[in-house]
């Protein structure tokens, strides 16, 4: 897993949810492993194996989340080239065969939410509008073709 790059908001909830996980979660975990155990006989005791499941399940989410937050880096505006679509930035396209304007909001994979108008860099629309200028055309493979949209507008 290579770099990612994040707003100050959304590493802040990042690290919040693995602090969650850390304390909570590993409270939670061990709370019912505790409850199962009393319960008596190990080898058909199917609460205390789900829990050794569930505890599994939690460290391995654990590990993943600090790599994630271990390679992010909160991105710096000032070093980037503003004139092109890139991560971060909200990006106003022109549908060229219906006309139709939208604006979206690249960001990372785990900040992308299609409600809020912020999507990934790694879906196909984050992909055709990376690296395009105001006047460029992207075109976008979707299920039902390529689509073209014209980029109107480029913000940080």
């Amino acid at each position: 897993m290579g770099v990612q790059y994040y707003t100050e908001e959304g590493l802040r909830k990042l690290k919040e949810e693995l602090a969650e996980l850390k304390g909570k979660g590993r409270q939670d975990i061990a709370r019912q492993i505790a409850e199962a155990r009393d319960k008596g006989d190990l080898s058909e005791n199917a609460e205390y194996d789900a829990a050794k499941d569930a505890q599994g399940h939690l460290e391995l989410k654990i590990a993943k989340l600090e790599a994630v937050v271990g390679n992010a880096r909160v991105l710096d505006n000032s070093q980037m080239d503003t004139s092109k679509a890139g991560i971060l930035s909200t990006v106003k396209i022109k549908n060229v065969k219906n006309g139709m304007v939208v604006s979206y909001t690249l960001v990372s994979e785990e900040e992308a939410d299609l409600k809020a108008g912020k999507i990934s860099l790694g879906s196909p629309f984050g992909k055709g509008l990376n690296g395009k200028k105001v006047g460029e055309i992207a075109e976008i493979k979707a299920p039902a073709g390529t689509l073209q949209f014209e980029i109107l507008e480029i913000s940080y």
